[in-house]
């Protein structure tokens, strides 16, 4: 409970201040600029969630070092857990105090209290045009879940080294900063939604790009003759994944600009807020059911070693009945008993094929018509009454 309380303080102090920047944003820059709000966001949160994760996980593993910065090969990492965390700690404190003394203000004259606040919230709800923007952002992110999921877990059960994804993902982080600002550009040259739909459909290309990706993985024996696997999928690999980051930036840079083009400038915040929030919600609980229609359409069994062929250190119970190992645990059961998991249907490739299939109808039914609909309706659309 303890552990349970500190984290909800921390992330209650976090989602305070993601409320107080949208807001501070829509009151520092001019309309005609509203739409880089949404570029300094992607960019920020690019850099950050890189550092912070990717990064990290790259110079702290043995391997990846070993591979590209050492000639001589040790048991650790570049950097440790403790001595990152101490380092960004100060920097984000550093940073809190320069704009805690060096910013410059005027002072708000909302004096709202709490329940005023959720009273707006409900009134915003309220509104026809929300309620259908919600119903979009709902079931937007489902044609793209089993790529977003799934595909680099299929990558790495297929042989894909680790210190390659992360390789991959290190030089898909300047793209992925670069494209942020140039699509934060052509939001205010061109309709934001518009360029989210072009975007969407770019995303159901790159899931199915995704599937081809790891179809064509090289076998064991293609790949016994190069370290790692061949420098043709690996640049394959990465072409894919920098256009999926590709789109999916530019959705979000589009539905960031299109949120803040919208929103009350009285409750910038809370407006903005509560729609990042039903959009995040969008492209997290389909994953759910993803991932158990993965396990469920995947058929894999797991087969016993031939009699007197049993591995000489074994590190579980050995295997003498063949039984099914989709689940990870059932897998690991297979292999530290000797046995063999091989798989005769993948479930990743059927479930990739149906959210394609859903993201294709629902996209041309109804998320862009009703999209390109909302982007027309002038700006009192979006507002509550006094």
């Amino acid at each position: 409970w303890n552990f349970t309380w500190w984290w909800f303080f921390l992330v209650f102090m976090c989602a305070t201040q993601d409320i107080a920047v949208d807001g501070w944003a829509l009151t520092l820059l001019s309309p005609s600029n509203l739409s880089y709000a949404s570029t300094a966001q992607t960019v920020g949160l690019t850099a950050g969630q890189f550092m912070s994760y990717t990064v990290f996980l790259a110079f702290n593993a043995p391997d990846f070092a070993n591979k590209y910065f050492r000639s001589i090969p040790q048991p650790t990492g570049i950097i440790t857990l403790g001595g990152y965390l101490i380092f960004w700690g100060w920097a984000y404190l550093l940073v809190t105090a320069c704009l805690a003394v060096l910013k410059r203000e005027e002072r708000t004259k909302n004096t709202d209290g709490i329940w005023e606040v959720y009273k707006v919230m409900g009134g915003i709800l309220q509104l026809r045009n929300i309620q259908l923007f919600i119903v979009v952002h709902l079931i937007a992110k489902i044609g793209f879940q089993a790529n977003d999921a799934v595909t680099n877990l299929k990558l790495l059960d297929k042989g894909f080294s680790q210190e390659d994804l992360a390789l991959t993902v290190l030089i898909d982080f300047p793209f992925e900063i670069s494209l942020g600002y140039y699509a934060g550009k052509w939001c205010s040259q061109y309709p934001p939604m518009k360029l989210w739909c072009w975007a969407f459909v770019g995303r159901l290309v790159a899931a199915a790009f995704a599937q081809v990706t790891v179809m064509i993985f090289p076998t064991a024996s293609s790949a016994a003759a190069h370290v790692g696997v061949p420098f043709w999928y690996l640049a394959t690999v990465i072409v894919e994944h920098v256009f999926s980051t590709f789109m999916s930036t530019v959705m979000f840079v589009a539905v960031s600009a299109f949120h803040a083009r919208i929103a009350d400038p009285v409750i910038g915040g809370t407006y903005m807020t509560l729609l990042a929030t039903v959009s995040n919600l969008g492209g997290t609980f389909p994953r759910f059911f993803v991932l158990k229609f993965v396990d469920l359409f995947t058929v894999a069994t797991c087969t016993p070693p031939p009699s007197g062929q049993l591995p000489a250190e074994l590190k579980g119970v050995p295997v003498t009945e063949p039984f099914s190992c989709v689940l990870e645990a059932e897998k690991h059961r297979c292999l530290e008993g000797g046995g063999s998991c091989a798989i005769s249907t993948d479930g990743y490739y059927i479930v990739n094929i149906l959210c394609i299939l859903i993201g294709v109808v629902t996209f041309w039914s109804f998320i862009r018509p009703t999209a390109l609909r909302l982007q027309a309706l002038p700006l009192r659309a979006w507002r509550i009454a006094e």
